[in-house]
């Protein structure tokens, strides 16, 4: 089967089945070697310089071990019966990527709004973002929604996808194993400011290139679905660098220009005040009805994508 029929295939199979809980997922078998590693590698060093060194020297590992299983898995799979290795390829492909369990995430923070339960809405966001959620305003809960689900749709559908068209499953699911090390080692706090800079460094260098993609890819869905379009591009050309990450800012403000809303303002984490940038401009309130109007624009990006690659390979 050709790579990317395998790929879109892989998409439809995330679609349809998402992550069921009956199987252990790759990325939790990755993050507990994470854990493992991080356990024994901080009972080694004493200053700031050594817990630098052996954060790199864990990303690697990680990075290096994922790469090479993956890459295994597939060879003596393909070795066995071609068949067999064609469904294990799929299947752990379909693994990397998570649009159905991001759209369901979405979508519950949605229900509970539609059946006026800010409680339950609430609940649902504090699933998926890192913020206190307990005390939010509806406006806010579907603030927070809608950046999660932008800044994701970058992270958790477009990159997996991006580096599955460059280096098929192998370097799809080394994406993940950075994406991973981020999200366990990539705090500024005091815990992790010296020995996860390495993954977070590492996380930022690897969503560079898919983050403009899905920003560039919402400009045209913009125009394709009617949405501001030429506001999506003003807005990302004067916000997008104001979030504090390098790559966050672009999706999250081309959503804001193309819904003409203020994404940004002020979060509380664990009691503590912070301040994030505005991107765009307020020229609507917010409504719960802009959340199914963000999943269906993250429909439309992923699916202009795969066109994009099918297309590509195609003719090239």
């Amino acid at each position: 089967m050709r790579e990317e029929l395998i790929l879109i295939v892989a998409v439809i199979i995330d679609l349809i089945i998402g992550d069921p809980n009956f199987y252990p997922h790759p990325v939790i078998i990755i993050g507990k070697i994470i854990n493992y590693l991080e356990k024994n590698f901080r009972k080694l060093v004493t200053t700031k310089r050594g817990e630098r060194i052996a954060g790199l020297i864990l990303a690697i590992l990680i990075i290096t071990l994922t790469y090479i299983t993956s890459k295994a898995i597939i060879y003596y799979s393909y070795r066995v019966n071609y068949y067999l290795g064609l469904m294990v390829n799929i299947w752990l492909l379909s693994t990397t990527i998570a649009i159905k369990g991001l759209v369901q995430a979405g979508f519950a923070v949605y229900q509970g709004l539609l059946a006026g339960n800010l409680e339950l809405a609430r609940k649902q966001l504090g699933w998926i973002v890192g913020r206190d959620t307990n005390n939010l305003a509806e406006g806010e809960v579907v603030r927070g929604t809608i950046e999660t689900l932008a800044e994701n749709t970058s992270d958790g559908i477009i990159a997996p996808i991006f580096y599955g068209m460059l280096g098929g499953l192998p370097l799809a699911m080394t994406y993940k194993a950075v994406n991973t090390l981020d999200s366990m080692l990539g705090y500024k706090n005091q815990r992790y400011r010296y020995f996860g800079w390495a993954a977070a460094r590492l996380d930022d260098l690897a969503n560079w290139i898919p983050a403009r993609i899905t920003a560039c890819l919402y400009i045209l869905i913009a125009l394709i679905k009617g949405k501001d379009w030429r506001n999506a591009i003003r807005i990302i050309l004067r916000d997008a660098r104001k979030h504090p990450s390098p790559n966050a800012g672009y999706p999250e403000a081309a959503i804001a220009g193309s819904l003409n809303i203020r994404l940004g303002g002020v979060n509380y984490y664990q009691g503590e005040e912070s301040f994030r940038a505005y991107l765009g401009d307020a020229r609507k309130e917010f409504d719960k009805e802009q959340i199914q109007d963000t999943i269906s624009l993250m429909y439309w990006n992923v699916g202009l994508f795969l066109v994009i690659y099918y297309l590509i390979r195609l003719f090239y």
